[in-house]
């Protein structure tokens, strides 16, 4: 079986699972209070930031600091379950299967499901935001292209992210320590994205890149710079890393 067909074969074990309805519920929730909240955009006269780009970048940057990484873990450690609780794990290692290639498309699977999400999320953004123009009596959509480059900055600097959650998944055969073990890692981003070392810490980086966004909109905001080094050095290297002892481990809680 090649990795394509690996890659084929995972997606199908997704369809009848619960994790689509959650990001899309996720997504639903993470929204509603900024259409009920809507008149504030107009309030940021000190940080001189346009109502329409605070909209949708305060919601992306409540997406990035915390639901879209507990989404991942959630979603992270279902997709691992899925095999498990069926012994379904055990039988795809006893087929002639090359184990390293059937975890890298697990991680394909599950770089696709975070790429589901934020698209689910900005269709989401521009429901709310009609709904808000409506009773605010103000245009807040954006432009796709605008909005669509936000997305793509978060998907791509939220990667070793993804990756990191997958090794504890795979190394962690209980899902309760793989989850809280995740979701602790998340908290420490607001205090790494105000440190010169943020780019040490890559459950941080979702957060750090829309921040870095909203600070280049605000016109009274000191702008936080991206420079590729030593970024992403340090990122893709952290990825590989990842995702090599991920490799490494795959199966083997499974067969002892």
């Amino acid at each position: 079986m090649n990795f394509i067909s690996l890659i084929e074969v995972e997606f199908k074990k997704i369809r009848r699972s619960k994790i689509l309805w959650i990001f899309l519920i996720a997504t639903i929730i993470l929204w509603i209070p900024s259409v009920l909240n809507a008149d504030l955009n107009f309030q940021m006269q000190a940080e001189g930031i346009a109502p329409e780009y605070n909209f949708l970048v305060q919601g992306f940057m409540g997406m990035s600091w915390f639901m879209f990484p507990a989404i991942m873990i959630v979603g992270t450690v279902l997709l691992n379950q899925t095999e498990r609780s069926n012994g379904g794990i055990l039988k795809m290692l006893s087929l002639p299967v090359n184990k390293a290639q059937l975890c890298l498309a697990k991680f394909i699977v599950l770089l696709s499901l975070a790429a589901f999400l934020i698209v689910i999320n900005v269709g989401v953004y521009y429901v709310c935001a009609a709904t808000a123009s409506h009773t605010q009596n103000y245009h807040l959509m954006l432009s796709p292209l605008f909005v669509c480059k936000e997305a793509c900055y978060l998907l791509l600097s939220a990667v070793p992210m993804i990756a990191f959650f997958w090794l504890l998944s795979v190394c962690i055969r209980t899902p309760i320590f793989s989850i809280g073990i995740g979701l602790a890692s998340i908290v420490p981003s607001v205090l790494m994205i105000n440190t010169k070392v943020w780019f040490t810490y890559p459950m941080a980086y979702p957060f750090y890149v829309i921040t870095s966004e909203y600070s280049r909109l605000a016109a009274n905001l000191p702008v936080k710079q991206i420079t590729p080094l030593p970024w992403l050095p340090f990122a893709i290297g952290f990825t590989i890393l990842c995702l090599s002892v991920s490799c490494l481990r795959f199966g083997h809680n499974e067969k002892n």
